[in-house]
C-alpha cells in the first residue's frame, strides 16, 4: 500500500516537532538547516519552502511553546482565594519539575530550549515567560488579594509579579538540577518529598 503523503499542515508540524530537541540540544546559532533538514527526513529544499529562513522556523517553535495548556484555563476559571492561591502553586511545580500536564519528555526539551535561549539572545525564553504571565498573573493577583482580605496573609507582603516567579525560579531549579537524568542537586529526601516542601516554602515565603 503507497504511504500517504503529508499534508503542508501536517509536514510543518512535523518539522517543528523535530527541530526542537536539536535547538534544545545545540542552540539556534549552531544548528544548520541541513541538520534541521536531516532531522527533520526531508531535503534542505523542502524545509525552505515551509520555512524560508532557520529563523521562521525557530519562530514557529516560540509560537507552538507559547499555546495555552488547558489546564492553565482550567486554573484561570477558578475564584480567586487562598486555596486557588496553594492550587496554582503547586500545579507550577508539578508543571516545571514533572512536566504533569505534558510530556515529559517534551517538557524536559522545552526545559533545554530556555536554557539554550539564556546562552544566546533570550528571545524563546522572553516570548514563553511573557506569555505564561499574561496567562497566569491576574489570577495569581487576585488570589493573593483575596487572601490578604480574609487574613491569611498578614502585612503588606511581597510584590505579586515577584512572588510568582520568585516561586517559578526554585521549581526551575529544581527541574534543571534533574535534566541530565541523574539528581545534580543532592537534596534530602525522594524528588516528590522534595517538591512538596518546596511548595510549602514558596507559599510561606508568599
Amino acid at each position: 500500500m503507497a504511504k500517504r503523503r503529508m499534508d503542508a499542515a501536517a509536514r510543518k508540524r512535523a518539522i517543528v516537532e523535530t527541530a526542537m530537541p536539536l535547538f534544545a540540544r545545540k542552540g539556534f546559532s549552531r544548528t544548520t538547516t541541513k541538520e534541521l533538514a536531516e532531522q527533520a527526513g526531508v531535503s534542505e529544499a523542502l524545509l525552505y519552502r515551509h520555512f524560508p529562513t532557520k529563523a521562521a522556523l525557530y519562530d514557529a517553535i516560540q509560537q507552538l511553546g507559547c499555546q495555552v495548556d488547558p489546564a492553565l484555563a482550567e486554573l484561570n476559571a477558578l475564584a480567586p482565594s487562598t486555596a486557588t492561591l496553594t492550587e496554582m502553586v503547586q500545579a507550577m511545580f508539578q508543571h516545571v519539575v514533572f512536566g504533569a500536564f505534558d510530556d515529559p519528555g517534551t517538557s524536559k526539551i522545552r526545559q533545554r530550549l530556555i536554557l539554550q535561549s539564556l546562552l544566546e539572545d533570550g528571545e524563546y525564553a522572553r516570548l514563553l515567560l511573557s506569555r505564561v504571565a499574561g496567562q497566569c498573573l491576574p489570577i495569581f493577583e487576585a488570589s493573593i488579594a483575596a487572601a490578604r482580605r480574609v487574613g491569611d496573609i498578614q502585612g503588606l507582603g511581597m510584590d505579586p509579579m515577584n512572588a510568582f516567579w520568585f516561586a517559578g525560579h526554585v521549581a526551575t531549579q529544581i527541574a534543571h538540577g534533574r535534566l541530565p537524568g541523574q539528581q545534580v542537586i543532592p537534596y534530602n529526601g525522594t524528588i516528590e518529598a522534595v517538591t512538596a516542601e518546596a511548595v510549602r516554602f514558596c507559599l510561606r515565603g508568599i
